[in-house]
């Protein structure tokens, strides 16, 4: 299946759905359409094109999109950024979301966490340049935003915490550390913990004018069958207010989301915060306002992370629902899930921006639907009827440069004839 995606990571937990919607699939020209074309669709109108998030993430997790391999020269990773940032400009998109902190290190100079392993092969081990520097310095020299993207808990893909370089704070603190699911995280309901990721992930912000500060799914670990996450300890010593064990752990996560987004505006004021969680907060069979779907896996129950309050409490500025199955999927249907976020959006101030699977099109074992180049041009002529739509994000950056089936270069030709600035 080529290099392990972010999304790979949580295709144990996706497959719970009622009908298997491989909604990770793991990672690695047709011509790209004329520059002059139209688009097509009916409801891109022109203020809707003027101003809308055009977006790609660009991820460095096990070297999913970037660096094509650990090891190269800092000039062929230099190379290989810029070649991305400039096919987003060349498909007039406007945002690429940069991940800058795959597994608990980062691709700054940072003073609290080692350099990623991603870019040498080591971690720990500097690259000679500085990646997240570079990133927001091009992207912006080609009218680009840069979202620096963080996760906040995963520690690395392995449970071996000697096989991490030796300064990591988690072999300083191995209390922190979590082995689960043959991973490693950090325990979210450790108040330590929380300040020291908060602290390192804002050392990036206060050094970089990054435009948003961007987290994806990873909150609590997806479930894996048969596995405990083992936070007893923590739960005892700080869970006593609580009416459960779920309620603590989703404050926990709410308190993160609450700090990080003060801790962005205090430093870099301007600066946004986003989050891109999966796409189903609830079932509605659990909870009458959930979304009408038969989810495996919810937000909500099973990640801790309250997506809708998030943004009904405007506790972010932007949320990026990963909606990453075809329409009329029986089981977590692209129109009704549009839907759904969109009343949820509605009358608030959180910008909405939806998720979207090129990484599917064209990829074996995928529905009918996803074999049919026009399939992610009809998301976006849907999502055009809801006003609380403001755009979409495409994973990811490698999947835009194969484009294997043309789904890319359609959505291109119906819907980005013209450039159209990010929201701010």
């Amino acid at each position: 299946m080529g290099r392990l995606s972010r999304r790979a990571f949580t295709l144990a937990a996706l497959s719970t759905l009622a009908a298997p919607p491989s909604a990770a699939a793991a990672a690695d020209h047709p011509p790209r359409a004329a520059a002059d074309h139209r688009p097509r669709a009916a409801d891109d109108g022109p203020a809707r094109a003027a101003t809308e998030m055009r977006g790609v993430w660009l991820a460095t997790v096990a070297n999913r999109d970037w660096p094509s391999r650990p090891g190269l020269t800092a000039a062929a990773q230099r190379a290989e950024l810029l070649a991305h940032l400039d096919r987003a400009a060349r498909d007039r998109l406007n945002t690429v979301i940069f991940q800058v902190r795959p597994t608990a290190d980062a691709l700054w100079p940072s003073p609290y966490e080692p350099w990623s392993e991603y870019l040498t092969g080591t971690q720990g081990r500097s690259p000679g340049w500085d990646p997240l520097g570079t990133a927001v310095r091009e992207a912006h020299a080609r009218g680009l935003q840069l979202h620096a993207w963080f996760n906040p808990y995963r520690i690395a893909n392995h449970t071996d915490l000697s096989r991490l370089a030796a300064s990591h704070p988690a072999r300083r603190h191995p209390d922190w550390a979590v082995p689960y699911g043959g991973k490693l995280y950090y325990n979210p309901g450790l108040p330590e913990v929380r300040a020291f990721v908060e602290k390192a992930m804002l050392d990036g912000v206060a050094r970089y004018p990054v435009d948003a500060v961007h987290f994806d799914d990873y909150f609590y670990p997806y479930p894996v069958a048969g596995q405990t996450f083992d936070d007893d300890d923590a739960y005892e010593r700080y869970g006593g207010d609580f009416s459960g064990r779920a309620a603590w752990r989703r404050d926990n996560i709410n308190t993160l989301v609450r700090e990080t987004a003060a801790g962005v505006k205090r430093i870099r004021p301007g600066t946004r915060f986003g989050i891109s969680p999966f796409g189903v907060w609830r079932n509605a069979s659990t909870d009458r306002r959930g979304s009408k779907t038969q989810a495996g896996v919810q937000t909500y129950d099973d990640l801790y992370a309250d997506t809708r309050t998030w943004v009904r409490n405007h506790w972010i500025d932007y949320i990026v629902p990963q909606l990453y199955w075809n329409i009329g999927f029986a089981a977590a249907d692209y129109a009704k899930l549009v839907g759904w976020w969109a009343a949820v959006a509605r009358g608030t101030r959180t910008r909405l921006y939806i998720g979207e699977a090129l990484y599917k099109a064209g990829a074996a074992g995928q529905p009918p639907a996803w074999q049919d180049p026009a399939e992610l041009s009809r998301h976006l002529t849907l999502a055009a009827r809801h006003p609380q739509v403001r755009g979409h994000v495409f994973f990811a950056a490698e999947d835009v440069a194969a484009d294997p089936i043309g789904a890319m270069s359609r959505v291109i030709a119906d819907h980005y004839g013209r450039s159209a600035k990010p929201p701010r």
